[in-house]
């Protein structure tokens, strides 16, 4: 007689891109921007699904505290020194001398192969937004290749700053 041995659940990780877009949305700013993330949550994280939405705190101290109340995970996510950080008091000394410099000149490259990109499609009226890899290096402006995964077909996207590229032709946005 054979028994079927039952199927494991597979075990499922918080989706990181709404990690970043909650904490976009807590600070009012976007990446990259003067009071945003300075870049996105890495991605080589594993951490529980959150049950519930998990809570933003801050800026304190030049960074949002991300928390999963129910799983007790946490991160911190490092902000660019600048608007929404002023807001909520001023940031110690010792946190703006280790702050790297956000903005980059148009020639350096902003983008490396490798590196986990958000492309971004809309204009004034609607606006969608995915996780993807690049395919090659790229500074602001520059025309890359990006693609969802190594199998995936590569999709032309024009890098916009740090982490985040838009597909052209829309406008407005």
């Amino acid at each position: 007689m054979l028994v079927a041995a039952p199927v494991q659940a597979q075990q499922r990780f918080e989706n990181l891109d709404r990690i970043d877009s909650l904490v976009a949305m807590s600070v009012g700013a976007n990446l990259g921007e003067p009071g945003g993330p300075m870049a996105p949550v890495d991605r080589r994280l594993k951490l529980a699904a959150c049950p519930t939405m998990p809570k933003v705190e801050g800026p304190v101290f030049g960074a949002a505290m991300v928390k999963c109340e129910s799983l007790g995970w946490r991160i911190r996510v490092p902000l660019v020194a600048g608007a929404s950080a002023a807001a909520s008091g001023p940031v110690p000394r010792a946190a703006s001398r280790f702050t790297p410099a956000a903005r980059a000149t148009p020639q350096e490259n902003v983008v490396r192969k490798g590196d986990p990109v958000q492309l971004i499609a809309g204009n004034a009226l609607f606006n969608v937004s995915r996780g993807m890899i690049a395919d090659e290096d790229g500074a602001v402006g520059d025309t890359i290749r990006v693609r969802e995964d190594k199998r995936a077909a590569p999709i032309l996207a024009q890098v916009v700053e740090m982490g985040l590229v838009r597909v052209p032709g829309f406008k407005d946005f």
